[in-house]
């Protein structure tokens, strides 16, 4: 262990330094690509599904069913093995989630039984634009995701941020790592960071559900194909200006509020919070004391073996866990939106606030507001039909910020521990909705 008066040895600042950049290189650091801005992890993911795009549908078919299955032979035959209890033993109720995607999953993919269910709008987009995207999402970030957790990185950035992140969002300093992910990669990046980080014990309760539901953004990719559904790509700076303001101020807000405000301020293993985490020991300034948890972080997890084994199981983890809860509650809430008047009757009681905004055509935007808690890009698909562009701006600003949808962030919610339910969900949802709705309007008022 290093103490405050020790001298910094080289090796030690390497094992830190080496691997946190690459880190910050895979999953921050924006890069252009043939015309296209994206992270370095996204392109990865990308290229793999341009390359093997048409058997990625049947290798998440096989994944989903070797989760079901597994499930079910773990239950019967109760073995004493870790890693397989840790992939498959699970409670009742995901039990029957894992079957339900794997029903759906090769239902879509032979399309046998009812059209409804994997027809090009429903079962079939979730398994064959979604899945595969997401799967090579988890293989690249699940194998990289050690570089950024394991070296030192959150402990050096965490007591550099300490000071904006508890005062403003009430947060550690070291989940501004898992923020800044978010909005530069990929929302399911962060609940990755995020659940990983909680189930290690680096956050409580609380602030795994606030960082979960608050900060799990969608990357500036699919920003821009929200905007260039609903015809307006020329408008993407200040559309995402107003994306990540709404998104700021909904944070600062919707933490303080039930439900989340009332998240029990404990660990994962059940013990409460030990003074105040974030305080600077005498004789250390926030640099040095952030400098000295890296080093010891990194002395820990020196061995390449190591890194490799962690990655592995991160991505055996995703992909067994997430893949067919996303199938799951992503095709049934697509079959919901698509083939009921489920979610325009609830998007009913939005039309007087739509009105009272002054917001044209307000009877049509009213149905998109409650349909993006199925999938993020139906509010824009319907959008685009919509006359008036300011209509269509605040449609899309505020699809992206209402964050919370089953096809993908709500399933990967649901799917990890961090403790958040599906009536969390929908609560918060509603929240955020309203929260962000008046200030994107606002915002798109002075722009048009």
């Amino acid at each position: 262990k290093m103490n405050k008066n020790s001298n910094i040895k080289i090796s030690s600042f390497l094992k830190f330094f080496i691997p946190s950049i690459i880190g910050i290189l895979l999953f921050m650091i924006p890069i252009n690509i043939g015309g296209e801005v994206t992270i370095p992890i996204a392109f990865l993911s990308n290229y793999t599904v341009n390359l093997i795009g048409n058997v990625l549908p049947l290798i998440a078919v096989s994944l989903i069913s070797i989760s079901a299955l597994g499930s079910i032979l773990v239950k019967l035959i109760k073995p004493k093995n870790k890693v397989l209890n840790e992939l498959f033993s699970v409670s009742p109720i995901w039990l029957f989630a894992r079957i339900t995607g794997m029903v759906l999953a090769i239902m879509s993919y032979f399309k046998i039984g009812p059209e409804f269910i994997w027809s090009e709008s429903t079962g079939s987009m979730i398994l064959f634009d979604l899945l595969p995207v997401l799967a090579s999402i988890f293989l690249f970030a699940g194998l990289f995701l050690p570089l950024l957790l394991n070296h030192g990185l959150l402990e050096f950035v965490g007591a550099l941020f300490t000071k904006i992140m508890r005062p403003i969002f009430k947060l550690p300093g070291r989940s501004s790592i898992d923020c800044i992910t978010s909005w530069l990669g990929d929302g399911t990046i962060g609940i990755l960071l995020t659940s990983k980080q909680y189930e290690e014990g680096f956050y409580t309760k609380k602030e795994a559900a606030i960082i979960g539901t608050s900060f799990s953004a969608v990357s500036i990719t699919f920003s821009l194909m929200v905007i260039s559904q609903v015809g307006l790509s020329h408008m993407f700076v200040p559309f995402y200006i107003t994306v990540t303001l709404a998104g700021i101020i909904a944070a600062i807000i919707i933490s303080r509020i039930p439900p989340l405000s009332r998240k029990p301020d404990t660990y994962i293993d059940g013990s409460s919070k030990k003074g105040d985490v974030d305080l600077i020991p005498e004789g250390y300034t926030t640099f040095s004391w952030g400098l000295y948890n890296a080093l010891n972080k990194a002395e820990e997890n020196a061995s390449v073996k190591k890194i490799l084994l962690d990655g592995f199981k991160n991505v055996l983890d995703m992909w067994i866990g997430v893949l067919p809860v996303v199938m799951a509650m992503g095709g049934i809430a697509v079959m919901i939106a698509e083939y009921t008047t489920f979610f325009q009757l609830l998007g009913m009681p939005f039309i007087p606030l739509l009105e009272l905004l002054r917001i044209p055509e307000a009877v049509q935007a009213s149905q998109t507001l409650v349909v993006g808690f199925a999938d993020m890009f139906i509010p824009s698909v319907l959008a685009s039909s919509i006359e008036s562009e300011i209509t269509r701006f605040i449609i899309a600003a505020t699809s992206v910020t209402q964050l919370i949808y089953m096809s993908e962030v709500g399933g990967l919610l649901l799917g990890s521990k961090i403790p958040v339910n599906l009536k969390d969900l929908i609560i918060i949802f509603i929240q955020r909705t309203l929260v962000t709705l008046p200030i994107i309007t606002l915002i798109a008022n002075i722009i048009f």
